[in-house]
């Protein structure tokens, strides 16, 4: 006799389990501690078989002889239950261990050791902030056009197309990794690359009017932050190197006391260690030390000499300067917005340019690399004119601080 809900719900236990049948195979196990489970018996390859159904009341009886029904469909098909679904919790398991975000966090295991600390950061960042949300716990395999477009949607219309495409570019590469490791066999983010906005051209804020530098010279001058940050904010414009070329600098790359002073700089940010990699035979950059600049580390190097950084971290000393030190401190003298430590690099080059001096020689005091076949072919380094021009440069740039006018 079939088993009504009632009779179900009303099954009490005994000293010893009861099973209350139902029909093609189904029945209800009632435990002696009161349990309940919705179990079916079947004969699969000669054997009788058991096959778990469900637990009372989360299943109930119309739920139980669903599951029931399905099995037997199974069954004659030829296919054993018990082992389909031994099958999909596997596989189910294999798809979370194959999770977008379980393969994003081994292609940044693989990366980080090519990155800074604080390109790692954001590398990490940006997933977690826009990419793990929305897609981390979905297998990689699965993600498709459908799940990736919303992620640069919302980026877009908040206005960040520049952060959009740095997303877009990185889904690419763990989906690339993902395709390589053999756990997906396309890149939807690659195929929308072209419907995503033209980038924001991205200027940085600069200053090339020599009264207005004057002004500048004489308001870094008047900073009264700590020694590091105050060398630091006084190097930036007589090396107009990249910031963190500045920030991370280390003692050991100085010569502070040879025939050519000078600061020798390793390959810091991602594409100059690439370059590095492939053509080994690339001289290193030098940066000419002027005597303004040498008079400023003597004074550093009595504070922080001992250690591996010009600038350590005010946190932690064993660490670099924060990336945002000098544009905090230029934000400090009244130049939020107007220049950034990158814009020093935009001042050289123009006023350098029109006092006269070697372009070619500039650019490779800039850490240029000269495009098309010239750039193969040239090596020319021009290091005996780089240093009259980085001794020029900061005594031009004393000439504006004190005069407004180069003399």
């Amino acid at each position: 006799m079939a088993l009504s809900d009632a009779t179900v719900r009303k099954a009490k236990p005994a000293d010893k389990p009861q099973r209350l049948f139902d029909s093609g195979g189904l029945y209800l196990e009632v435990a002696p501690s009161g349990g309940k489970w919705w179990r079916l018996k079947y004969r699969f390859g000669g054997k009788e078989k058991r096959l778990s159904l469900g637990t009372y009341p989360d299943t109930g009886l119309a739920d139980a002889r669903e599951r029931r029904d399905a099995a037997r469909k199974l069954l004659a098909q030829g296919v054993d239950p018990g082992v389909q679904r031994k099958a999909e919790k596997a596989a189910g398991m294999d798809r979370a261990a194959n999770s977008f975000e379980v393969v994003a966090r081994e292609w940044l295991a693989v990366k980080k050791p090519e990155w800074t600390a604080s390109q790692f950061a954001k590398e990490c960042g940006r997933l977690e902030n826009h990419a793990f949300p929305r897609i981390g716990a979905l297998p990689v395999a699965d993600i498709g056009v459908a799940e990736v477009r919303p992620l640069f949607a919302y980026l877009i219309k908040q206005g960040h197309i520049e952060q959009a495409h740095r997303l877009r570019h990185q889904l690419s590469r763990v989906f690339r990794f993902a395709i390589a490791t053999e756990r997906a066999s396309r890149d939807p983010a690659a195929d929308l690359r072209d419907t995503l906005p033209s980038r924001n051209p991205q200027n940085h804020p600069t200053i090339t009017d020599p009264k207005r530098v004057g002004e500048l010279m004489r308001a870094i001058d008047g900073f009264t932050g700590t020694l590091p940050v105050q060398c630091a904010l006084k190097l930036a414009p007589l090396w107009f190197c990249r910031p963190g070329e500045i920030r991370m600098a280390e003692w050991t790359h100085f010569d502070l006391d040879g025939e050519h002073p000078s600061y020798t700089v390793p390959p810091m940010n991602r594409k100059l260690k690439k370059a590095a990699k492939e053509n080994p035979s690339t001289p290193p950059h030098i940066v000419p030390l002027s005597r303004q600049a040498l008079e400023i580390l003597r004074e550093l190097r009595q504070l922080t000499g001992h250690g591996r950084y010009l600038f350590p971290g005010a946190r932690d000393p064993k660490r670099h300067m924060s990336d945002g030190a000098v544009n905090a401190a230029l934000a400090r003298i009244g130049y939020k917005g107007i220049i950034t430590g990158h814009g020093f690099r935009h001042m050289a080059r123009t006023l350098l340019g029109e006092l006269g001096w070697n372009p070619e020689a500039l650019e490779r005091q800039l850490s240029h690399k000269e495009p098309g076949v010239a750039g193969v072919y040239n090596k020319a380094q021009h290091l005996p004119e780089r240093r009259k021009i980085m001794q020029a440069w900061a005594d031009y740039l004393d000439g504006l601080r004190v005069s407004g006018v180069y003399t």
